[in-house]
């Protein structure tokens, strides 16, 4: 499995593109700079097998549609997000405008409320994990075999997700944050929606939001 990842847009996320063999990427978080994701694509001949959104916040999907547009491919976003995510209440003046929304159906990463079940999008195998708190419908997504797993907002080196904007909520973070504590190994690579990347077993020994659940 090769990954790319980019940093787009005023917030400094970090938008990954994944691919395997078969050379149909799945995008995960979109925020800005959709012509420096098109070119990843185009640098090493891919095509989009799918959008993985971890959240709903503008800077992680303004992008979304101008890439959905240019590269159409199902697109994949917990539906408690999908709720707000393009709506007026979803924008951070003067850095991002409300999201437009794709003309085509937008995907829930975890039906019927069950996260932990596989996936498998072209050669790409992965579990999206229902991780709310920082937003209703946080989702993190676990490539186990490849030992990575991308955590948004919910997860970040030496600290968590805020809870203090709209839909946020602290007790339902640290149970996420739990969550991944009891399901990932230690050796698993964390990339979070910003920053650095990490290991989980550094952030169980290190990180003050996940240390109450080392075993």
């Amino acid at each position: 499995m090769e990954i790319e990842l980019i940093t787009v847009g005023p917030f400094e996320v970090n938008c990954a593109v994944i691919w395997g063999e078969a050379k149909q990427a799945l995008i995960i978080d979109p925020g800005y700079d959709a012509a420096d994701i098109g070119a990843v694509l185009r640098a090493n001949g891919l095509t989009v097998a799918a959008t993985l959104l971890t959240h709903g916040h503008a800077d992680h999907i303004n992008a979304l549609n101008e890439l959905h547009t240019a590269h159409p491919a199902p697109v994949y976003l917990h539906a408690a997000d999908e709720k707000w995510a393009f709506s007026e209440k979803n924008q951070i003046p003067p850095y991002y405008p409300v999201p437009v929304k794709p003309t085509d159906e937008i995907n829930n990463p975890c039906p019927n409320a069950v996260g932990s079940k596989p996936w498998k999008i072209s050669d790409l195998s992965f579990q999206a994990l229902e991780t709310p708190g920082h937003t209703p419908g946080g989702v993190c997504y676990w490539f186990k075999a490849a030992g990575i797993c991308f955590t948004g907002d919910t997860l970040f080196k030496g600290s968590c997700g805020r809870t203090d904007l709209p839909g946020g909520d602290a007790r339902t973070l640290t149970a996420s944050l739990k969550k991944l504590a009891e399901t990932l190994p230690p050796e698993t690579r964390i990339v979070a929606g910003h920053g650095e990347e990490t290991t989980m077993g550094h952030e169980l020994a290190t990180n003050f939001y996940l240390q109450r659940f080392q075993s």
